[in-house]
């Protein structure tokens, strides 16, 4: 990420991978002084898209200030910028009423989009593209990585999806996506510190519990009655183990077999999360804390503290 304005508000970010304990420790700062959370997760934008998204419960919500949950129909597209803009009057909101807002959430494109800006990327002739994409569809990820490592080596981490455009943009335009990103940055009003949550290697234990709560809260039962009333390519679908539960419930996967795809899709999502975190986010703005180590609570107090500090100074 680029580096904020050194005059820019500061604003409290607890991020990390899937499963990493995000939320259990926004949930224990508010119990110490009133927040407002300002979720940045792409999955829980969606309404009925609950138990596989991992959304905290209505009883929670109903005590604590949460936004960026339910906002849009499963139907309906939302970007990266569109959350930013929003979150952007969210965040805004909570500091004109006195409330300390705390963006949590593990989506580094609405990350990034809130504290370096989403710029519009220059439009590309279709029939290049589509020459291009013949060429491109049939590589495997670690070739496209090979590919991006010689165009734009800062992106070469990211997953198939971004490396594909990275690819596109700079062979048909001249030009790498950094580039563009680092030119076209607009001023930034907000300043993160980061709360980097992470419990090393027992991440893999704990994403494989949280699915079989998922499963054993009605994660087949709400996959069913989704499948009634929404289109099934609607985006919300495209959430992580959604896909696999569905075949459960249409009786095209075991309970075992869903259970070991949604396992692998999730640990790979949260590798590539990790990834993210330890290449885009700079180093004197982050805070790293181990939820299960004994002093979790004093590194989350000083955290939210000095963040308070660093706000009131900043305006």
């Amino acid at each position: 990420m680029s580096d904020a304005s050194a005059d820019a508000d500061v604003v409290g970010v607890i991020c990390g991978p899937t499963a990493s304990g995000k939320s259990a420790i926004a949930r224990w700062l508010a119990e110490q002084a009133p927040v407002a959370i300002v979720s940045s997760d792409s999955r829980q934008i969606y309404r009925r898209f609950d138990i596989g998204t991992a959304k905290p419960p209505t009883a929670e919500r109903a005590q604590i200030e949460h936004h960026g949950i339910d906002i849009i129909e499963p139907t309906e597209r939302y970007s990266a910028a569109a959350w930013a803009e929003d979150a952007d009057g969210w965040i805004a909101d909570a500091r004109d009423r006195g409330v300390e807002p705390v963006v949590v959430g593990g989506t580094g494109l609405y990350i990034r989009a809130l504290f370096d800006g989403i710029f519009e990327e220059p439009p590309l002739d279709e029939q290049a593209r589509a020459g291009l994409a013949g060429q491109l569809d049939a590589l495997s990820v670690d070739e496209l990585r090979r590919w991006v490592a010689r165009l734009d080596p800062s992106r070469a981490h990211l997953g198939r999806t971004q490396l594909l455009r990275s690819i596109e943009v700079s062979m048909l335009t001249g030009r790498r996506i950094s580039d563009l990103h680092r030119e076209r940055a607009r001023r930034p009003r907000w300043r993160p510190h980061y709360l980097l949550v992470d419990p090393g290697a027992v991440l893999a234990d704990r994403i494989a519990a949280r699915i079989d709560e998922m499963f054993d809260a009605g994660w087949p039962t709400e996959v069913d009655d989704l499948m009634r009333t929404v289109e099934q390519d609607a985006p919300a679908w495209n959430a992580t183990g959604y896909d696999a539960v569905r075949r459960f419930v249409t009786g095209d996967l075991t309970r075992s077999a869903a259970n070991e795809e949604i396992l692998i899709g999730t640990r790979q999502y949260a590798k590539r999360q990790r990834t993210w975190f330890r290449h885009q986010l700079p180093a004197d703005a982050v805070t790293r804390i181990d939820p299960t180590s004994g002093d979790w609570q004093l590194i989350a107090a000083r955290w939210s503290e000095s963040v308070r500090c660093a706000a009131r100074r900043s305006t």
